[in-house]
């Protein structure tokens, strides 16, 4: 029925310093906020962000161009909170991940990973959803690549 290639993950508990952008774009306005947060606290690599998790939160809605838009970057137990960065602590939990190529493709992979979920034998998680960012956000978005992470559970 479906030729998305997924694997089943445990992604560890961790804990991530959380940016979140509201508006018509709001990933750009969390993905500055956290890169400025990684930049001050000497958490870039090789001066490029680290790979990240992100989600809508809330959703986009029928009639308004605005939503939410949160990151995740992953960090040690000694970094802080800062101004408009909290600190979170994520349980550990399973998912069905795929990859996705090309920001312009996400919506089609989602709906193509939630149908495999239906004839899987994995019930949905009640966790957050993911997009794990394996590109730079400043990529084109033709060139984004992204593993989509879908909660479930046995």
């Amino acid at each position: 029925m479906n030729d998305l290639e997924v694997r089943i993950v445990t992604l560890d508990a961790m804990r991530v310093a959380s940016a979140y952008g509201f508006g018509a774009s709001p990933e750009g306005i969390a993905f500055e906020k956290i890169e400025a947060f990684a930049s001050a606290n000497n958490l870039l690599e090789e001066g490029k962000l680290p790979h990240t998790f992100g989600f809508n939160d809330p959703d986009p809605a029928p009639g308004s161009p605005n939503y939410g838009y949160e990151v995740w970057l992953p960090v040690a137990e000694n970094v802080r909170a800062d101004g408009e960065i909290s600190i979170k602590e994520i349980s550990s939990n399973l998912y069905a991940v795929t990859r996705c190529n090309g920001l312009q493709n996400i919506g089609d992979v989602w709906k193509k990973l939630a149908q495999w979920r239906e004839s899987s034998k994995y019930h949905f998680g009640n966790h957050q959803w993911l997009e794990y960012l394996l590109s730079q956000p400043d990529s084109p978005f033709e060139e984004f690549e992204f593993d989509l992470y879908l909660p479930i559970t046995e």
